[in-house]
């Protein structure tokens, strides 16, 4: 059997298999690097279902572990796609032929910027960084973030202190509206819808999308 026959018999029985265990789902697909879940980004509405990375339905998802397999026709969708189900959002981050769709849940919505250069207007009075000033890089972008860590105590060393949080976070890779891509760097910063600010320290492009170390920004 030839590939893409083949391919195409895979998409149908994913989608009578999601007809019957998933539910209705709207998929979106980003213009830019801002606001992916605007309404004018749902292009397709389809069923899914999302079973644990060992593919199995009998048990449930642990801690830490935002992988899932997606169950669903794959026909019309793309990595860096997002899936909504409800209060649930993934992102697809791999759809390779013949082998199940990886999918990432998110869990926070995320702001990138990218402070202005030092001794420049982007320091305030106190020397710090403005970030009114700063250049917006990704705006309400769902993203994973995972394993809150100390790493390091503050330098005051006092016994009230407490370590720093390090995540790392997954998001896939966006484009500007010109379609060229949006490069994150050590230094930039992340503000999530906690109000938390953390700093890149490390910035590592995958086949699967953006996978971050970020540092709690403390004050």
């Amino acid at each position: 059997m030839e590939q893409s026959r083949l391919l195409d018999r895979i998409s149908w029985g994913l989608n009578i298999t999601a007809r019957h265990v998933g539910r209705s789902t709207d998929v979106y697909r980003p213009k830019g690097p801002a606001d992916p879940l605007s309404p004018t980004h749902r292009f397709l509405r389809l069923h899914a279902a999302f079973s644990t990375i060992d593919g199995k339905f009998n048990s449930p998802n642990g801690y830490g572990n935002p992988l899932w397999h997606g169950v669903f026709d794959g026909a019309y969708t793309q990595p860096g796609d997002f899936l909504v189900q409800g209060a649930d959002i993934w992102f697809i981050a791999a759809q390779q032929k013949l082998l199940p769709m990886l999918c990432v849940q998110t869990n926070r919505v995320v702001d990138f910027v990218r402070p202005t250069a030092p001794n420049s207007t982007g320091l305030n009075a106190y020397g710090g960084i403005s970030l009114e000033t700063a250049t917006a890089l990704i705006t309400n972008y769902p993203v994973s973030i995972l394993g809150a860590s100390g790493a390091g105590q503050p330098s005051a060393n006092l016994p009230s202190d407490t370590s720093i949080g390090t995540w790392t976070v997954l998001l896939p890779a966006a484009s500007a509206r010109d379609g060229s891509p949006v490069i994150l760097r050590p230094s930039d910063l992340m503000i999530d819808d906690l109000g938390r600010t953390a700093a890149i320290s490390g910035a590592e492009l995958t086949d699967l999308g953006w996978r971050l170390t970020v540092k709690q920004a403390t004050t």
